[in-house]
């Protein structure tokens, strides 16, 4: 099952292990079974700690192997096989259930300990979901960690009808005894969060008596983390406030154009962000989104939605983007119900159906690409007369059989059953006539949208609603900067985002070290 070379990896870190780990394997005859079983064997070779035990399917999902270690009171399952992205959560599990430290805040592990309840998880997941593998890791820590909490993680694409029974049709899926608890990723703050009601009026409290940052960073994607590291090798009080570290990088799939990295994963590329940022002794308040910003008595205020308000001499705004909806009846009510916007991680769900891409783009030509190979039928709409994707990959769309281009295509409605998505409605732009197309997935790949809503008439921003800046990242306001898809700055890119973040740091500096306080007071934020 796996390669020499991965079962070289996996045997240096099994050595990690301190106690041994049984796992119990409720098999059938099925060819998914038979494969599981050859894992599970790997595994076993891998590391003298781990044994192995089979049973007949005995009511629980089969294929799947329950984790635990003797007298300990664990429950974590994998349902399928935990491969592609999720293999790393195999590892993981393997390494925690073996009674490897967690590399988490001992504040969060206590918080975790603390909760009490009964709390039985399952997960659904899909290989190609980058996204999954936080949550999944997230909840068999959780499990690992508190015997209250029980975590399955399901393959998708294993276990079809059930999939098909709960109309999941989105991963990460997460149900919490019985009911959705959450979609989409979440880590284990996060987790946390929603379970222990009380903890974000605690972290409110404790975010408020703060002392006044040198330099705070609202967002913490590339340019955020670029800013923090350049600010704190500065010697200042440096502070990072981000809805979620990493921002757009973690739903990024593959990455081959960040210079010196031939290669890498969104995700992977995130946690190396987070653990830069670390290293420098930058204070980092997670799950923060910034709601308003005012300046009085000389220093910036930041008010976040769960309560608290940060301080500081200098801001840098490096709150990124996000996708751009299509805002047409019925996208809301069906997102996550059939309308989803990452092809990677949910197209497997829909192996077999017709769906539909929104939009002709390098993003959306490459998701229709991607989808031909798993689903029925691809319906690729785009605005415009023609296609503005590189012709390489128009080229590559045209010799798919089972693709309909449709030019000149404005997208008007969603439709559905109430429960998911039964088809799309969209108006031919030259004839003005109305079509609608039966289909059972929408996939949005439109461009982006900059998080500034709630910075509206506190600084300038375009008609795109993009911060403007200048040559230094300096926004309308003094002593405030900003850097990343969140500017006017032009093409969106990782890199070209690290390096405006590096830029706006050293002149929110420079502006430090020349002026005690901003020589005109900023005019009071609007709430957004």
């Amino acid at each position: 099952m796996l390669d020499a070379n991965l079962k070289t990896q996996l045997k240096a870190y099994l050595e990690r292990v301190v106690r041994p780990i049984q796992i119990t394997a409720s098999v059938n005859d099925s060819p998914k079974s038979r494969e599981m079983v050859e894992l599970l064997r790997d595994l076993q070779a891998a590391s003298p700690k781990i044994s192995v035990e089979e049973h007949r399917n005995d009511g629980e999902r089969a294929p799947s192997f329950a984790l635990t270690s003797p007298g300990q009171d664990i429950s974590l399952r994998f349902a399928g096989l935990p491969m592609g992205h999720e293999f790393t959560s195999l590892v993981l599990a393997l390494l925690q259930v073996g009674g490897h430290p967690p590399k988490l805040e001992q504040a969060v592990i206590d918080q975790i300990k603390d909760l009490d309840g009964e709390f039985t998880f399952e997960t659904y997941f899909s290989q190609s979901c980058q996204n999954c593998p936080e949550v999944v890791q997230a909840l068999n820590l959780m499990a690992v960690l508190n015997p209250a909490i029980k975590h399955v993680a399901v393959d998708g694409a294993v276990f079809q009808a059930e999939v098909e029974e709960r109309q999941v049709m989105s991963v990460p899926t997460i149900y919490l005894n019985g009911q959705v608890f959450g979609q989409g990723r979440m880590g284990v703050e996060e987790i946390v969060v929603k379970l222990d009601t009380g903890a974000a009026a605690r972290e409110a409290k404790k975010l408020n008596a703060e002392a006044p940052f040198d330099m705070l960073i609202v967002g913490g994607g590339p340019a955020g983390a670029a800013a923090a590291v350049y600010a704190a090798r500065k010697g200042i009080r440096t502070g990072v406030a981000a809805e979620r570290f990493g921002g757009q990088v973690l739903d990024t799939m593959g990455i081959e154009n960040f210079i010196s990295v031939p290669h890498t994963e969104g995700p992977k590329l995130a946690q190396a962000l987070e653990t830069h940022v670390r290293d420098n002794e930058v204070r980092i308040m997670n799950l923060q989104r910034a709601e308003e910003l005012n300046f009085e008595h000389g220093v910036f205020s930041v008010r976040m939605a769960g309560g608290a308000t940060l301080h500081a001499k200098s801001i840098i705004l490096s709150t990124g983007a996000r996708w751009r909806q299509m805002d047409v009846p019925g996208e809301d009510t069906y997102k996550n119900k059939g309308v989803a916007y990452c092809p990677h991680c949910d197209g497997p769900l829909f192996k077999g159906k017709d769906v539909a891409v929104i939009g002709g783009g390098n993003s959306g030509v490459e998701a229709a690409i991607d989808l031909a190979g798993i689903v029925k039928h691809v319906t690729l709409l785009e605005f415009d007369t023609k296609l503005r994707a590189d012709e390489v990959l128009q080229r590559k769309l045209r010799s798919l059989p089972n693709v309909t281009v449709l030019v000149s295509a404005r997208t008007t409605e969603v439709e559905g059953d109430g429960q998911k998505v039964t088809g799309l409605v969209y108006e031919d732009r030259i004839s003005g006539e109305l079509n609608t197309i039966k289909l059972e997935g929408i996939f949005v790949q439109i461009g982006l949208l900059p998080n500034t809503e709630w910075l509206r008439g506190t600084l300038d921003l375009s008609p795109r609603g993009e911060i403007i800046v200048d040559a230094h990242g300096q926004t309308s306001l003094p002593g405030v900067f900003a850097a990343g898809d969140c500017t006017t700055t032009p093409f969106k890119q990782i890199i070209i985002a690290a390096g405006e973040g590096a830029k706006a740091s050293l002149a929110a500096f420079d502006y430090l070290i020349r002026s005690s306080a901003p020589e005109a007071a900023p005019q009071q934020a609007k709430a957004a």
